[in-house]
């Protein structure tokens, strides 16, 4: 049996691995978002600078890991096998939910995943333990007092993080401006000595100064001077800013990177626990009942030993550092993450990610009649003052940046100084939470959400809002009932849900790659959004264009001969599959429609005004090809579904070189958009003239035949007719796309 809890422990430090690159996938964006946001540096030097905050956070997190072996549970009366099966609930529930959420790219809390699995495996047991032993109470088995307070800190954190956003950014705004760097003259000196003081006391006082490592007499000296420190730094720093903007050294952007290290050693200080602190305590309940036991079963060995702190060894902890640091750099969904709470707080105008939502457009509404009730009271002065300073086109942002620096400066100062606060109260305070709201809370305040997009963004912040909620609730439910199923169907279930973990793990990886391959629009559109020299955006509009273009030839003629096979072989599966895919193209080209607008607006007036009918001309044609196939196949669809008579091999025959000569010429029009080279577009329409007219000739002898067939081959026949004349308007889409293409690119 001693094997088998082997394996088990074994198992849980390998999900502890994946749990790592998992969790850091999702919560990278606490740290990375406001510098990403801000193109403050290099990706890379971000990377760098945020990969030494996690180092030297991973090496003091070990006072957090209590919380895993009895800040939710009380093992005193929880015996070595029901901690072993809650433990392994928790990290098979763990790496499920979080990794997906990161493949839907939405940032969860691993801190509330973490708390929610742990009280939902062992609220499970205990109500088993309860039932078969009346003296037992909930009080005896659960951390109740200590999970409440866990609980009630994770979701009191969203609202003062939002109030405290909108509070401090609205102050930093009025005093800085959009135009900071006229406006920080005397001012930025004081903003980077509260700053660098704030960060400091997070990095030294609260990090550093209650370090293990440090000697003992060394601690006790920083905190009984604690206040003396922080008053000295702030003199000391004020002076030093003030010296650093004397010699034209942007302060804002060494506050960001400094607050970008303070975060990521926060994250790492407070978030380690979540995806080592339950495999470390299965490894220290392994160890505890091969050397205690002495002749106890698994069921009657209690788990004492885990009521006394945890004793991680370094290696762990650095090994830990090194796994996330790994992830951090190297996985595409921390970049998806980071891409939706940055889109989510950007300066700019853009596409958005989320639709509208009743609640939303309640609150927007109620907000913009509070707004118009306070604004009668105010005098018109202060108000036209307060519009001056909030004048976006005086917005001084880096190239491809969301938001300016100023904002990311707040951003990062006030997350960590809040997450400091619960830090010093021995709370596992959820990092997401904090970080993500405070960068809401900032960008609402600076009216980065307009009356054009506050609703999306609105849905956004409520959608992720409700995933965390979501995620409490999953997390709760799941790893109850996993725990119960392990628990009553011992090794055999256990193995069950660790190969599930693999063979979905396994799964994920490969669809979310496949996803990745499809997003290359995507990220052009964000670029387009972020540049602001209109020559650049007008060449990237047309790379944009002429790449939906391209694809939508591409698709339509996929599409046409999975329609035609579809009916020659009776195969209603394959038409269904179709259906799917045109519905879902439909939704895609009215998203990227909007985008180009978008852009187009952003190119210089008299390319613009000169080509707008031709961007419109090409993408109604895209439109225009999905409409005919779905005409096309709607009658198909349905006379396979009936299973009516098949289609005559005279027909068929019939339409075979038709087929064949729309397909070249699909094929030509999809490699002449594709690459620009328009010098045989006259051919390739004059040759589909000839096939409109090939069409129409054979239409008209269809419609004589059908006049003489007898009424067997009446349903297909008008099938036929169909395939015929849809033919035609799809030849004609495609002489449209081509020529609104030529004259959109060209000229």
């Amino acid at each position: 049996m001693e094997t088998v809890y082997l394996c088990i422990v074994v198992f849980l430090l390998c999900l502890a691995v994946f749990d790592l690159f998992v969790g850091v996938s999702n919560d990278a964006v606490n740290f990375l978002n406001s510098a990403v946001g801000a193109k403050v540096a290099k990706f890379r030097t971000v990377l760098v600078i945020a990969s030494l905050g996690v180092a030297v956070g991973a090496v003091m997190s070990s006072g957090m890991m209590d919380v895993a072996r009895h800040g939710i549970m009380s093992p005193n009366n929880l015996s070595f096998n029901e901690v072993m099966t809650i433990f392994l609930a928790v990290m098979v529930t763990d790496v499920i939910i979080l990794d997906m959420f990161n493949t839907l790219g939405m940032p969860t809390s691993t801190t509330v995943s973490l708390v929610f699995e742990l009280l939902g495996g062992t609220f499970v047991l205990a109500t088993i333990k309860m039932i078969g032993d009346g003296s037992l109470g909930y009080g005896d088995l659960l951390n109740t007092d200590k999970a409440l307070s866990v609980i009630i800190a994770i979701f009191v954190s969203v609202a003062i993080a939002f109030f405290f956003g909108i509070v401090v950014q609205w102050i930093s705004r009025i005093i800085f401006t959009f135009n900071y760097k006229k406006h920080s003259r005397y001012t930025i000196a004081i903003f980077g000595g509260i700053a660098f003081t704030a960060l400091a006391y997070f990095i030294f006082l609260q990090g550093l100064g209650k370090s293990p490592y440090i000697e003992a007499s060394i601690r006790e000296w920083i905190t009984a001077n604690t206040q003396m420190l922080l008053i000295y730094t702030f003199i000391g720093s004020t002076l030093i800013m003030e010296v650093l903007h004397l010699m034209r050294v942007n302060v804002f952007k060494f506050v960001v990177l400094m607050g970008t290290f303070a975060l990521a050693m926060a994250f790492a200080g407070n978030d380690l626990v979540n995806f080592i602190g339950v495999p470390l305590a299965g490894l220290d309940s392994y160890n505890d009942f091969m050397a205690n036991a002495n002749g106890a079963s698994a069921d009657s060995f209690l788990m004492t030993s885990l009521m006394e702190s945890a004793k991680t060894p370094p290696i762990y902890l650095i090994a830990a550092g090194v796994v996330m640091i790994i992830a951090m750099a190297t996985s595409k969904k921390a970049h998806n993450v980071i891409k939706t709470s940055v889109d989510l707080s950007r300066q700019d105008e853009g596409d958005e990610m989320f639709g509208s939502s009743r609640a939303a457009r309640s609150i927007v509404r109620a907000t913009q009649d509070a707004d118009s009730v306070i604004k009668r009271y105010i005098p018109q002065r202060l108000k036209q003052w307060i519009d001056s300073r909030f004048n976006k086109n005086e917005a001084e942002l880096s190239e491809g940046a969301a938001f300016d620096i100023v904002r990311a400066a707040v951003n990062l100062v006030l997350a960590s100084m809040l997450i400091t606060i619960g830090t010093n109260y021995k709370l596992p305070l959820s990092t997401t939470y904090v970080t993500f709201m405070v960068a809401m809370g900032s960008s609402l305040a600076d009216r980065a959400w307009s009356r054009e997009s506050a609703v999306f963004r609105v849905t956004g912040v409520l959608s992720v809002i409700g995933g965390w909620f979501i995620t409490a609730g999953a997390a709760f439910a799941a790893c109850a009932i996993v725990c119960l199923l392990m628990f009553y169907g011992g090794i055999v279930i256990q193995v069950a849900f660790m190969i599930l973990v693999v063979y979905l793990l396994i799964r994920s990886n490969r669809q979310y790659k496949k996803k990745e391959k499809e997003s290359g629009k995507s990220n052009m559109f964000r670029l387009m959004m972020r540049t602001r020299d209109p020559e650049i955006v007008w060449d990237l509009l047309n790379k944009h264009v002429s790449k939906t273009q391209s694809f939508v030839a591409r698709f339509t003629i996929e599409q046409f001969n999975k329609i035609i096979d579809g009916l020659e072989n009776e195969k209603p599966s394959v038409l269904r599959h179709v259906q799917r895919e045109l519905r879902n193209e439909k939704e895609e080209l009215k998203k990227y429609r909007r985008q180009e607008l978008l852009a187009l607006r952003k190119v210089p007036s008299d390319i613009a005004i000169e080509r707008n009918t031709w961007f419109h001309l090409g993408i109604n044609s895209s439109e225009q090809y999905i409409y005919c196939l779905r005409r096309m196949l709607e009658p198909i669809k349905e006379h396979v579904d009936n299973s009516f008579n098949p289609i005559p091999e005279i027909f068929v025959n019939e339409f075979r070189p038709i087929r064949e000569k729309i397909n070249e010429l699909m094929r030509q029009t999809e490699n002449i958009i594709s690459t620009g080279q328009y010098e045989n577009y006259r051919e390739v329409l004059a040759n589909a003239d000839a096939c409109k007219d090939l069409l129409s000739t054979v239409r008209k002898r269809h419609i004589n035949r059908i006049q003489q067939s007898d009424d067997s081959d009446f349903k297909v026949s008008l099938v036929y007719l169909n395939i015929l004349q849809e033919s035609q308007q799809l030849l004609s889409n495609m002489r449209h796309q081509l020529r609104a293409a030529k004259k959109f690119i060209v000229n």
